[in-house]
């Protein structure tokens, strides 16, 4: 979405990985600057494009751009050279915005936008979604003015950047924060169970062939309480569907849903990955979960998200190596029945949202776009409220 620039508004630009698990926390800030009266530049590179129907920016810069891959030497010059072809665009383009502020949401798309930024002496912010510091926010992380985090410790932290992690937490979608409203609903023997099933883009074959399965091995009168919501690739939908009609459990599948946060916020159980921006929505809406961590995810990052929400009480861990047809059966007939268990974790999901969190990263954007009395401001309030207070592990350096 293009919107067009007001005159006399200051600018900021963010800078993002073409993902959603990077995008969408640049959009909830997005839209609160705005709501501020900023104008907002994103870039990104071409994946990107989408997920930006709903982007509240004055222009979208689409940046090129490469993911260094060290286990193919020879193709690393050609990756390199698209990088500085990004660079030198971004730059370009910085120069004619004069922002006040760059924001950058981590993915080899951001590097060449704050590298630019850095060299044309502008002021960074990061924002790290997730609970091990990505590779493009480390090389970065040491020159920016504020590291701004999701989860309140952080692995694999610069040694220089340390000093400036402020907790944050992961801005979500407006959708999530209209699902804010909706109370958990405790599970009860005479009303539907509803579970929702979502396994990302990288997820969702897996999820198709184990979770059907799991249900459909439930004893007959669970099986009839059921009301499954579940995301399943295109081509595996009719797959999956055949399963829950067969074993008699009401069941809607489809390879997106775009009321997902609307779904959530309706069920008694959800089952997920663990990216940064799931972790943080269940959080923000209050669900109890399971979480199985994608095994490929880089550096563990969504086994170390998965933990910390677990370590809140809102749910349950299931290492991809364990998550079985039978471990699923008989984790959710033990979950089916314990409504206590599951009011619990509802409880335990929602101490560990931060719903304030995209205005409390505007806050930080704010007080670095302003200059040095705001940068004086943002370090007073980081001692005065011991919430924002981190906690980095022994190997972040």
């Amino acid at each position: 979405m293009t919107m067009a620039p007001a005159a006399g508004r200051p600018t900021v630009v963010l800078a993002a990985g073409g993902t959603g698990g990077h995008l969408f926390p640049a959009q909830a800030l997005a839209e609160v600057l705005n709501q501020r009266g900023y104008d907002v530049h994103l870039m990104t590179d071409q994946r990107g494009l989408d997920h930006i129907s709903n982007f509240p920016a004055i222009m979208v810069h689409v940046i090129p751009s490469a993911t260094i891959v060290t286990a193919r030497p020879l193709s690393v010059p050609g990756q390199l050279w698209k990088l500085g072809r990004g660079f030198l665009k971004a730059r370009r383009t910085l120069r004619a915005v004069r922002p006040a502020a760059v924001v950058g949401f981590g993915g080899y798309p951001s590097l060449p936008p704050l590298v630019a930024a850095l060299q044309l002496r502008l002021p960074v912010v990061l924002h790290e979604q997730n609970a091990v510091m990505g590779k493009a926010n480390r090389v970065v992380a040491p020159y920016a003015r504020v590291v701004a985090t999701a989860f309140p410790e952080v692995t694999l932290v610069p040694a220089k950047a340390v000093s400036k992690l402020v907790l944050a937490g992961n801005p979500v979608r407006s959708a999530v924060h209209t699902a804010i409203a909706v109370d958990y609903e405790p599970p009860s023997a005479d009303r539907p169970f509803r579970v929702v099933v979502f396994g990302g883009s990288q997820g969702a074959r897996i999820f198709s062939d184990v979770v059907p399965q799991a249900f459909a091995e439930l004893p007959t009168s669970t099986r009839r309480t059921l009301e499954i919501v579940q995301q399943a690739r295109e081509e595996d939908v009719d797959r999956v569907e055949r399963i829950y009609a067969a074993a008699g459990i009401v069941a809607e599948v489809r390879p997106f849903y775009r009321d997902l946060a609307d779904r959530m916020a309706k069920a008694q159980l959800v089952i997920a990955r663990a990216g940064a921006s799931t972790v943080s929505e269940l959080g923000v809406i209050g669900r109890p979960a399971i979480l199985v961590p994608l095994a490929q995810s880089l550096e563990g990052d969504q086994m170390h998200n998965a933990r910390q929400f677990i370590a809140a009480g809102g749910g349950w861990l299931v290492e991809q190596s364990g998550f079985t047809v039978e471990r699923m059966s008989s984790l959710f007939l033990t979950l089916r029945y314990d409504d206590e268990g599951l009011v619990r974790a509802a409880a335990g999901a929602k101490s560990f949202g931060r719903p304030g969190a995209a205005r409390q990263l505007a806050d930080l954007v704010e007080s670095v776009a302003r200059g040095p009395a705001g940068r004086t401001a943002a370090s007073s309030t980081e001692v005065a409220n011991p919430a924002i207070t981190l906690s980095v592990p022994k190997e972040h350096s």
